[in-house]
Parts: C-alpha cells; sequence; structure tokens
C-alpha cells in the first residue's frame, strides 16, 4: 500500500497508535480504485458501496432538483473522506459523486470497515468526533442561512472549510484553500452571483486573491457590511 493510504489515515484519524501488525493487517483488507476524469462513482438515490478517501485527483459532490438543476456540495480533495453517512446508516445517498480529473481513490468497504471498527483501538472514536464535527458544522451553517446576511454566511463558510483542514498555511504568508465558487455558494446557501460580489470585494480590499479552484487569504474575511 502506498504511502498516500497511510498520511489519509493519520490526516483524518489522528489519535490511532498503529502497531505494525495492524497496518500490516489494515492493508491486506483496503483497496484502491481509480476513476477516469467525469466518471460517476456512485449516484444520487443509491447506497454507497464504501466510504471513501480521495488519494488523487478530485471528487466532486452535488446534487440535483426534480427541475434538473445542479448544485455543488463539495470538492474532495486528496487527503479527505466521504459517503460517511450513506454508507453507514445504509440509506440512498442524497448526492451523487464524480471524479473531476483522473483521481484514485480508497475504499473501505463493509469488510474492512468492520474490522476497522472491532479491531483497530481509537477508530471508532475518531470517527464519530468526524461525524459529530460535520453534523455541528452543517448545523451551524443552517443558523447562519435562516438569520445572517450573505456576507456573514461566506465567512462562516470559509471558516467552517478551514477547520475541515482544507485550508493550508504557507509559511508566513497567505492560507492557500482548494474551492470552487460554485461549492462556497452552496456551502453558505447564497447564489454564486452573490459569492463573486462579495469574493471581488474581498480581493479589492487585498484579503484574497482568486485562482483557479483556489484562493489565496492574506486576511480572513469579515462582513463589514452586508
Amino acid at each position: 500500500m502506498s504511502p498516500d493510504v497511510r498520511a489519509l489515515f493519520d490526516l483524518n484519524f489522528p489519535d490511532i497508535a498503529w502497531t505494525p501488525a495492524q497496518w500490516a493487517d489494515a492493508e491486506s483488507r483496503l483497496r484502491t480504485r481509480r476513476l477516469a476524469a467525469g466518471a460517476t462513482l456512485f449516484a444520487q438515490g443509491d447506497a454507497t458501496p464504501a466510504l471513501f478517501g480521495v488519494l488523487a485527483g478530485s471528487i466532486e459532490t452535488r446534487f440535483s432538483t426534480a427541475q434538473g438543476q445542479l448544485s455543488v456540495v463539495e470538492n474532495v480533495e486528496p487527503g479527505y473522506t466521504f459517503g460517511l453517512a450513506s454508507f453507514v446508516t445504509g440509506l440512498p445517498s442524497t448526492y451523487e459523486a464524480l471524479a473531476l480529473e483522473p483521481t484514485r481513490l480508497l475504499v473501505i468497504d463493509p469488510v474492512a470497515y468492520a474490522w476497522l471498527m472491532d479491531a483497530v483501538p481509537g477508530f471508532a472514536r475518531a470517527l464519530m468526533r468526524e461525524f459529530a464535527r460535520r453534523y455541528d458544522g452543517t448545523l451551524k451553517l443552517l443558523e447562519a442561512a435562516r438569520h445572517r446576511g450573505a456576507g456573514e454566511r461566506l465567512c462562516i463558510a470559509l471558516q467552517h472549510l478551514r477547520h475541515e483542514g482544507r485550508a493550508t498555511p504557507v509559511g508566513a504568508g497567505p492560507w492557500t484553500m482548494r474551492l470552487t465558487q460554485s461549492e462556497l455558494a452552496t456551502r453558505a446557501n447564497v447564489s454564486r452571483q452573490t459569492a463573486n460580489e462579495w469574493l471581488a470585494q474581498w480581493a479589492v480590499r487585498g484579503w484574497i486573491v482568486r485562482r483557479y479552484r483556489a484562493l489565496e487569504i492574506a486576511r480572513w474575511p469579515t462582513p463589514e457590511i452586508d
């Protein structure tokens, strides 16, 4: 198993103290899968067959309305997992997942998941902590969507992404965050036009620089005027 698999586990489950024997056993139970650019991993309404982690490339999760409109939920970058809720509950997925570029995935199928839960001390606690963090973030975004203005919702969404580990500090310089404008708008429950207007204001102030599918953040934005 390649080093990026171990790096994904260390990032998402940092408190697990692996023994050499446990890690060797884990490697024998885990597998990887490759997707071509544009390939669909699972469709909205499907049961998610595994817990997935992105090792290379990028996965876009998105949902569609009855009228055929698409909304991006998240772009999952290397080192991060997705598909947890549908996989664990057995309920249909509320979104579809497709590869934005050639992508390599870690696949934790039901057999590997059961072994990790039962045989690796700390895995279940780490997974519960991650699930609770995501749930808390969802509640805060829901509260913001109902009671706060667009600028504040966008600021909250950026901070949640930062806490999820999506932003990387570059030495003493700006933070780099990989995301699309569409993903940020969906996270904040605002239109893409509104997100674009706020990003333009923050860019003029020198707080951010917009890049292709990324932001450079010199100062974390605050909603001075909404």
